[in-house]
């Protein structure tokens, strides 16, 4: 198997990956992903898609990520592992489908308009 490509984004967190056959090593920036991710919560978001399909232990994972906040950034990860994992095998995107790790969730921070403080927060209103 050559190295497979795929790309994941999450609020303004950028994931790119290189999944290559290995041992399940995930390296995010030059760092493991325990030193990257401390929080097991985190590690076990970026580790969903692959548990599911019971391929842990199967691919090394190489990550670029950029932007955003901790939690984008796991999540933006996971939708790119899962991506990947589509592109290496077609039929297990039924399974992460169904999990809903395909989907890409598009809900970023909304602009602030002019004339209020906030996006949608309104100056307070007083009648005298």
């Amino acid at each position: 198997m050559e190295v497979v490509n795929a790309l994941g984004r999450r609020k303004s967190a950028i994931a790119r990956i290189f999944v290559s056959e290995g041992t399940g090593k995930i390296t995010i920036n030059k760092k493991d992903l325990a030193v990257y991710f401390p929080s097991p919560i985190l590690q076990f978001v970026v580790k969903q898609p692959l548990n599911k399909l019971e391929v842990a232990d199967k691919y090394d994972i190489k990550v670029n990520l950029c932007g955003g906040g901790f939690t984008g950034q796991s999540q933006a990860l996971r939708l790119a592992i899962a991506r990947a994992l589509v592109k290496i095998n077609p039929e297990d995107k039924k399974a992460l489908r169904a999990e809903g790790f395909i989907t890409r969730d598009s809900r970023s921070v909304e602009r602030k308009k002019p004339g209020r403080p906030k996006a949608r927060r309104r100056f307070q209103f007083s009648k005298r």
